[in-house]
């Protein structure tokens, strides 16, 4: 589950022991490599990758930026915005518009009353799309934090967020 945005966590430095103990398990000279864990654990901590983490993980991990910048852009796990405490990701594929994604899409943007990148002003919701989710026979689908919703229908959606507003 994404957690919300901390205040308290005003740099990184307190992650540095969690990621040498990471860095011993690369050769010396394949720091690097450690870019995507690190961006996981920082955005697994303050729910979001602020300009400030790029900056100090730049420092730490001795890569360039640009480095940085482009896993960042490349994975769409990653957010350099707050989410909303439920994020929809809703996979828009091949498979899952064939069978209704595009449709849930729409209905997920009437019902929030927001587009796919925005958050609800509650910030309760964000909505996404993404390429693919792995789960082209239970299509369309849509992941809401980290857990798997499958075969969905305006119904099911319905339900699902009731749920998630309870």
């Amino acid at each position: 589950m994404i957690k919300p945005t901390s205040e308290k966590m005003q740099n990184i430095q307190h992650l540095i022991p969690e990621f040498e103990r990471w860095k011993e398990r690369y050769p010396s000279d394949f720091t690097g490599s450690l870019t995507i864990p690190c961006l996981r654990r920082i955005q697994e901590e303050r729910g979001y990758i602020a300009d400030s983490d790029i900056d100090e993980l730049v420092a730490y991990l001795g890569v360039p930026r640009m480095q940085v910048d482009e896993v960042i852009a490349f994975y769409t796990q990653f957010t350099r915005e707050p989410l909303g405490t439920h994020h929809l990701q809703v996979c828009h594929n091949l498979s899952c518009s064939l069978r209704g994604a595009e449709g849930l899409v729409g209905y997920l943007c009437n019902k929030l009353g927001i587009q796919p990148g925005e958050t609800t002003a509650d910030g309760k919701f964000t909505l996404s799309t993404v390429e693919c989710l792995a789960s082209c026979g239970t299509a369309p689908m849509m992941m809401v934090n980290d857990t798997y919703h499958e075969n969905l229908t305006p119904a099911t959606v319905d339900a699902l967020l009731e749920d998630l507003t309870r």
